[in-house]
């Protein structure tokens, strides 16, 4: 092996005679191999060099000093070159095997998965088998897929699939591979499934964008009587879930199950509550379980402060942060993304840079790409997009990512600054990161300015490139049941009320002079086309469906997976002081709190 060191390579020595001082020498040895977990790899070489000169191994009272000194080299070394000094001392006819259990442990030693393989085959092959542990040490979060379906194979070829560590880490790599489907055949065949099992579903369909289902593990897992109950972990799972979606009602419920079998109190859990009432638009209750938080950690003030941010709640944000301080509570770097994200929601642009400069100097906190991304939101707001670009591109001390160049292409958009789009862009190609979202923006800022020739050479370049949008999805939460709807839908069992409904509102709003704006509709159709298309988006489908279904004096609370459009924006907007009702909308990169004809971002999204 070409990582073989010179000391792996030596010749061997001739067996020593047997002595008194040679067996005290060999004893402390095997003392000093028993008793050292590991050393820097320079003494290690050290150590194996004296061993290799003196044969101690070879004359060693102790069975266990040679499985205890390649314990020791798979604990000092690099992987590669630890493996090798265990080939070497594995090939003699006389070499003592480790245990099973000293196996494992060389294993987990061994950082290289590829490595810690290849020595479980020598193992094997010596004779020592392993046991169910001793895959599962093999399935370490850098396992492959194909890797782990093979050692899934093994364990029901050996008939260790009972065993619940194994199964649950086979279940963690299948999620981290995305194959979602293999985890839930995998868990379904498990013959005891623990609460471990269970939060490791849920994770995995989170993991892979399967909220829904995650979900609806909770009413499976309360259904099955003598297994194992959700326990704090599985909460906050849960309330994650319900946070991703938008789903209020259900994470009442989960929050109702956490305070009646006592994990109510838990401030991991409370956390999550208050993230998930914030992520729902639901500002007030968030406040409300923040106040009965008697131990508040750094973690429940960046929590509520970075939900008002994202609520438009900028100055109350501020408010908070300021009662952190005089509360003895240190911020960290979470907590500074928050109020400065507060500032740039509000367009507090002197108090976003007085925060910035606070974090640096006062805190000695250096900022990351999101602190950046906060100050460069906060001058697109400002209408200062070109010199949030020199703040980029010069002044940076740290690599900006794909989101700082969105922010500033999202600014170009709105303040129409089409040269600077174009040179935003070349950057997230440059980054290898530019997605569909990226062009659509551009070619909303080529809209925004009448450009209808760049806005077709882009979408030309987008069908050469293969580029796709991503559909625009909009939920509803009703009864504890996601809605989702897609623009044009037809597959909802109540479509022809929705419909129905949609055109009634089409009609109130125009005479309140609402008109479509068809800039939003980038496709190649005349003006009557393009109302068209714009009529049945999926945010107005579930208005329509939310009016059908949700009492007068309760808010319409909708997420959808892209940014708001314009025209949808304008609808909302017009619809809230016609209808008389809050419509609480969530996008992928804000809140909108609409309410008597007005937004709280103020046309700025």
């Amino acid at each position: 092996m070409a990582s073989t060191s010179r000391l792996a390579r030596a010749p061997r020595p001739a067996p020593a005679s047997s002595s008194p001082s040679a067996a005290a020498a060999a004893a402390a040895a095997a003392a000093l191999l028993a008793s050292a977990s590991a050393l820097p790899a320079r003494r290690f070489l050290q150590l194996h060099a004296h061993i290799l000169r003196t044969g101690l191994l070879a004359r060693s009272p102790s069975a266990a000093a040679a499985p205890a000194f390649l314990s020791l080299a798979a604990a000092s070394l690099p992987s590669s070159r630890a493996l090798a000094v265990l080939d070497y001392h594995l090939a003699s006819p006389s070499a003592s095997l480790p245990s099973t259990f000293q196996c494992n442990s060389i294993l987990r030693a061994l950082s290289d998965p590829r490595d810690a393989l290849r020595f479980l085959r020598r193992m094997r092959a010596l004779g020592r088998r392993g046991n169910a542990f001793t895959l599962a040490i093999l399935l370490t979060p850098r396992c492959a897929l194909p890797h782990a379906r093979q050692i899934h194979a093994n364990a029901v070829a050996e008939g260790h699939l009972r065993d619940a560590l194994l199964a649950t880490s086979l279940m963690r790599c299948y999620a981290n591979g995305g194959d979602g489907d293999g985890a839930r055949r995998l868990f379904d065949e498990m013959p005891v499934r623990d609460t471990v099992s269970w939060n490791v579903l849920i994770t995995c369909y989170m993991k892979n964008r399967r909220t829904k289902d995650a979900l609806k593990l909770f009413e499976e897992m309360k259904g099955r009587e003598g297994e194992a109950e959700p326990d704090d972990v599985t909460c906050i799972l849960l309330l994650q879930a319900c946070m991703s979606l938008g789903a209020l009602d259900f994470g009442e419920q989960v929050w109702a199950y956490a305070e009646e079998h006592g994990y109510g109190g838990e401030l991991k859990v409370r956390n999550s509550l208050i993230a998930m009432y914030s992520r729902c638009g639901c500002v007030e209750k968030a406040y409300q379980v923040f106040c009965e938080t008697p131990q508040k950690s750094v973690v429940s003030w960046s929590a509520m402060i970075s939900g008002l941010a994202a609520n438009g709640f900028g100055k109350d944000a501020i408010s908070a942060f300021e009662e952190m301080i005089r509360s003895g509570v240190a911020p960290d770097e979470q907590t500074f993304t928050g109020v400065l994200s507060a500032c740039s929601h509000s367009g507090l642009v002197d108090e976003g840079f007085r925060f910035f400069d606070m974090m640096r100097c006062e805190y000695q906190l250096k900022p990351n790409v999101c602190h950046y991304g906060c100050i460069v939101d906060l001058m697109g707001r400002a209408g200062l997009p070109d010199e949030a670009y020199e703040l980029v591109t010069k002044e940076m001390r740290v690599t900006p990512d794909a989101t700082i160049w969105r922010t500033i292409l999202g600014a170009c958009r709105i303040h129409g600054h089409v040269d600077l789009g174009e040179r935003v862009i070349s950057h997230l190609i440059e980054l290898k990161a530019q997605q569909a979202w990226d062009y659509v923006l551009l070619l909303n800022t080529y809209a925004a300015v009448g450009d209808w020739k760049k806005v077709a050479e882009v979408r030309k370049l987008m069908q050469e490139k293969g580029i796709q949008t991503t559909a625009g999805c909009t939920t509803v939460e009703h009864d504890g049941e996601v809605h989702e709807f897609i623009a044009d839908d037809d597959a909802h069992p109540r479509k022809l009320e929705i419909y129905k409904k949609l055109d009634e509102i089409n009609k109130h709003l125009r005479i309140a002079g609402y008109v479509p704006n068809v800039s939003s509709e980038l496709h190649d159709l005349d003006s009557e086309g393009k109302e068209s298309a714009l009529t049945y988006h999926s945010e107005k489908l579930a208005i329509a469906f939310a009016l059908l279904v949700t009492p007068q004096h309760r808010p319409i609370r909708l997420a959808k997976n892209l940014r708001v459009c314009v025209d949808c924006h304008d609808f909302t907007k017009i619809f809230s002081g016609i209808y008389n009702r809050l419509v609480i909308v969530r996008d992928r990169t804000r809140f909108h709190h609409f309410e008597g004809g007005r937004c709280s971002c103020n046309d700025y999204w």
